[in-house]
C-alpha cells in the first residue's frame, strides 16, 4: 500500500510530460457513476453534488484538514493519515490491497503558466484516452466554486490493477498560481466497493481560491 502513492505521483508526472507536448503544439498552431459519459470541452461546469448513497457512505464520517493549503474534506469513519507534507496529502481506508485512497498534490506554477491552455489539454488529453476506453467519465465539474476537469478511468483488466477517480483545477492562493490535483484511487476489484465513498470524499473539498 506504501507504493501506491509513489506510483499516482510517478502517473501524474508523466500526464504532466504530454501536457508540455500538447500545450507546445497549441502554441504553435492554436458523480456520478454513470459509464462513458462526457461533456463539451467548452460547455458549462457541472456543481458537485452528493448523491444520497454518497451521503450515506460519508455518515459519521471525519474532517479532513490540511491546515498547510487551507483544504479540507469530510472521510467515512475509519479512513486514517497516511501522510502530509507541504504539498502532498495522503489518506487511506481499512481494506488492504483493496483499500480507497485519497492522494492530494499541489503544483505551484510561473505567474504567467498558461491556466485555461493547460485545463482545456487536461480536458483533451482525456478525451483521447476515453476514445481508447481508457477512462468512461468525462465532465467539467465545478467543486465548491473552483471550475476543474473530471475523469475516472475505466475497470482495468486485471483486478488488482490501479483505477482513478480525478478532478484537476488551478487556483490562485497564497500569491502563486497552483494546480490541484485530488485523486482518489483503488484496484479494480476494491474501486466499486469504495466508489460512493470516493466520489462523497471528492465532492466534499473545500479550498480557498
Amino acid at each position: 500500500m506504501k507504493q501506491i502513492p509513489t506510483i499516482l505521483v510517478l502517473g501524474f508526472a508523466l500526464s504532466l510530460c504530454n501536457l508540455g507536448t500538447k500545450l507546445k503544439t497549441a502554441s504553435n498552431s492554436g458523480g456520478s457513476g454513470s459509464e462513458k459519459s462526457s461533456s463539451s470541452s467548452s460547455g458549462e461546469a457541472e456543481k458537485a453534488t452528493l448523491t444520497a448513497a454518497q451521503t450515506q457512505a460519508l455518515a459519521g464520517g471525519q474532517g479532513i484538514k490540511w491546515d498547510r493549503q487551507e483544504m479540507s474534506w469530510t472521510a467515512p469513519p475509519k479512513w486514517k493519515q497516511d501522510s502530509s507534507e507541504f504539498q502532498e496529502l495522503v489518506w487511506s481506508s481499512p481494506g488492504g490491497d483493496e483499500a480507497a485512497h485519497l492522494i492530494v498534490s499541489i503544483s505551484p506554477m510561473d505567474d504567467s503558466f498558461p491556466t485555461d491552455s493547460s485545463i482545456q489539454a487536461f480536458y483533451d488529453q482525456a478525451a483521447t484516452r476515453m476514445k481508447h476506453f481508457e477512462v468512461d467519465e468525462l465532465k467539467w465539474v465545478e467543486i465548491d466554486g473552483l471550475r476543474g476537469v473530471q475523469f475516472r478511468e475505466s475497470n482495468p483488466e486485471k483486478p488488482d490493477g490501479l483505477r482513478r477517480l480525478q478532478w484537476m483545477a488551478y487556483r490562485k492562493y497564497a500569491g502563486q498560481v497552483q494546480m490541484v490535483d485530488v485523486m482518489l484511487s483503488s484496484n479494480g476489484s476494491g474501486f466499486p466497493k469504495h466508489q460512493d465513498e470516493m466520489y462523497g470524499v471528492l465532492y466534499s473539498t473545500k479550498l480557498v481560491h
